[in-house]
């Protein structure tokens, strides 16, 4: 050890990587990074909203952006929220590649594009349940779950008539321009509609598990052509497609990686027990496989494949709870340590100790 480093008793605790949290709304929904991050999460990544260079990561939260969502003149997200620093609507191939060439060059790790008609049963924007921001996460246990403060960001349409999306080919567009530039592309997209024109685009995720029961003729397809989907299970719970997807898509062999969707105001702003339990009660997985899903898996999905291990040479950012979260996932949303690109952010051990020389 070197002479100035500090060696902390965590007796019966357990160790893991710190949590990466896939589908955020961080920037656009004011929640706070602190918050965050010392309730275990020590990455996001932010999908819709501003877009910027990746940042912190060295005692604070390390963020990586999409920017604004890619959609159609008048598609989804705009009718709902309108266009500033949440959407870019495009209508010709040739702005479609502009537009990603300038979130690539203003920092993007990856592009959204949206593909959503609204009208899904269950959905939050097709409902009188509107996302907004509520307290979430609060340092009195208590308040954890508690939204007496929810401010609704947009109202949720009670309209008919489908919201426009973005055609095929400007879609491949997209797709075609964000390969080029080695990014990958993932979609807002929740029925079958929207399923078709990503896997025909060759879109490389979803980011939620869909809202209405999708084919498993198009699930077969999604998983040859290895797409991956974010969960979001806890967001859209009220979804009637979504159990059944999540069961068939794994039992296809398709890969889930782990996104609650931090900002919508049912969501703690930190780890999401619930997310992890709904990822084993729909999708059947196991607990490793879920806790995998929300580190290692996550650090090679974003193509830092240290990130989310405990290996040498890997980013410290590191949880520990007292106690087995194997036995009960719930003391993740409160960890006694976590540590972020080897700076200590929370220590509730009490017993620091610095090594002598």
């Amino acid at each position: 050890k070197p002479s100035n480093a500090k060696v902390i008793d965590l007796g019966d605790a357990t160790i893991l990587p710190g949590f990466i949290e896939l589908h955020a709304h961080l920037t656009f929904q004011h929640v706070p990074a602190d918050t965050v991050l010392k309730h275990g999460i020590t990455t996001i990544r932010d999908v819709g909203g501003p877009v910027h260079k990746p940042y912190g990561g060295d005692g604070s939260l390390r963020v990586l952006t999409s920017g604004p969502i890619i959609t159609a003149p008048n598609g989804y997200p705009i009718p709902m929220l309108g266009d500033t620093n949440i959407a870019m609507a495009v209508s010709t191939e040739k702005e479609a590649r502009a537009t990603v060439r300038d979130l690539i060059d203003r920092g993007a790790v990856v592009i959204k594009v949206a593909l959503e008609p609204g009208g899904e049963a269950g959905a939050p924007w097709s409902s009188s349940h509107g996302h907004g921001h509520g307290p979430g996460h609060q340092d009195q246990p208590a308040a954890e779950h508690a939204h007496t403060n929810h401010k609704p960001v947009y109202n949720a349409s009670h309209s008919k008539q489908a919201w426009p999306l973005l055609p095929e080919n400007i879609v491949k567009a997209i797709v075609d321009e964000a390969h080029k530039n080695n990014h990958q592309v993932t979609a807002h997209l929740a029925e079958a509609r929207g399923a078709q024109i990503a896997i025909n685009a060759g879109v490389d995720e979803w980011a939620h598990m869909p809202c209405d029961i999708i084919p498993e003729s198009l699930l077969k397809k999604a998983v040859a052509q290895n797409v991956k989907i974010v969960t979001t299970l806890d967001t859209l719970a009220k979804c009637s497609g979504v159990a059944h997807n999540a069961s068939t898509w794994t039992a296809l062999g398709g890969e889930l990686l782990y996104g609650a969707e931090v900002a919508h105001p049912d969501i703690p702003w930190g780890i999401d027990a619930q997310e992890l339990i709904y990822m084993m009660q729909m999708a059947k997985l196991g607990v490793m496989d879920v806790l995998r899903a929300a580190t290692s898996k996550a650090g090679r999905h974003l193509n830092l494949p240290l990130l989310g291990t405990l290996q040498r040479d890997a980013p410290a950012d590191i949880i520990a709870v007292k106690g087995d979260p194997t036995h009960s996932l719930k003391i993740l949303e409160y960890p006694d340590l976590v540590i972020s690109g080897g700076k200590i952010v929370v220590n509730n051990f009490g017993n620091q100790q610095r090594v002598s020389p």
